[in-house]
């Protein structure tokens, strides 16, 4: 009977995989055949990434999200760093008050976000001729609470104690949080800023509405889409899926070595304590 469980499980997870990947899959082999259908292989060829290359649109449209997602991820985690050093400083009631209202951005449907940015920046008078301030903003705005969140467990996990001791040695203020808390909490600044520059780069929604005549990633791709399956798509899409994995991945790993190097820490300071 525990055999079968087992089984079960793990084709359960086997399935699952497969049905999240499949299409994944699919469009990177159909990225390296010129099929136009995507219902026949028409042998190997690097043409679509050549098109991918040759075409200017294109790459005027990597780099205005490559723009966009470093100086808005910068800013972000400024920012939300910033601000989770201030909230982690509050007493407990306000610190739990002002970390609910800060997950609502979280978990605000990109719809609701996008309309309501559209409506702010046209109030204040932001032309939409601004669309690349336009874009940066969104995407600032929308960046920090992840920016926040990933720093906020490290300055949990990091003792008042290191800024005590820093201002008794003769610290000012600004030099302990430069000196001292910040390289503590830099694994989670770090993760920060490369959750905030995947999640620009992903963006869809929110740009459709605040990029008034400037075309991002997301955007060229969904005009090109709306025209039919195009061989570029299918290739630029398999390198953003590669470029996202490999962001991904560097985060999880650099989770994984601070958590080791952590408990390591902990168990040198109870051997030694």
């Amino acid at each position: 009977m525990k055999k079968l469980g087992s089984i079960f499980k793990w084709a359960y997870l086997a399935l699952t995989l497969v049905f999240l990947y499949a299409p994944i899959a699919v469009l990177i082999i159909f990225s390296f055949t010129d099929s136009r259908t995507m219902s026949k292989w028409n042998g190997f060829t690097l043409t679509a990434y050549r098109e991918m290359l040759n075409d200017s649109a294109l790459m005027d449209a990597l780099k205005v999200t490559l723009v966009v997602a470093i100086v808005s991820a910068v800013a972000a985690t400024i920012i939300g760093t910033t601000a989770a050093i201030g909230i982690n400083s509050m007493k407990r009631r306000r610190r739990l008050l002002v970390e609910n209202i800060s997950q609502l951005p979280m978990i605000n449907p990109d719809l609701v976000t996008g309309i309501s940015l559209m409506m702010l920046f046209s109030f204040i008078g932001l032309s939409s001729r601004l669309g690349y301030l336009r874009l940066i903003l969104a995407h600032t705005a929308f960046n920090i609470p992840y920016v926040m969140f990933s720093v906020l467990p490290k300055l949990r996990q990091s003792s008042n104690l290191l800024y005590e001791a820093a201002m008794d040695l003769g610290c000012r203020p600004t030099q302990a949080l430069w000196k001292v808390v910040l390289p503590d909490i830099m694994p989670g600044v770090i993760s920060g800023f490369i959750m905030a520059f995947t999640l620009s780069i992903d963006d869809f929604v929110i740009s459709w509405f605040v990029a008034d005549g400037v075309q991002n990633l997301s955007i060229y791709i969904y005009g090109l889409a709306k025209r039919g399956i195009s061989t570029k798509i299918n290739a630029f899409s398999a390198l953003m899926f590669v470029v996202v994995v490999t962001l991904l991945l560097i985060v999880n790993i650099r989770s994984m070595r601070q958590e080791k190097l952590d408990a390591a820490q902990r168990k040198k300071v109870a051997k030694n304590g």
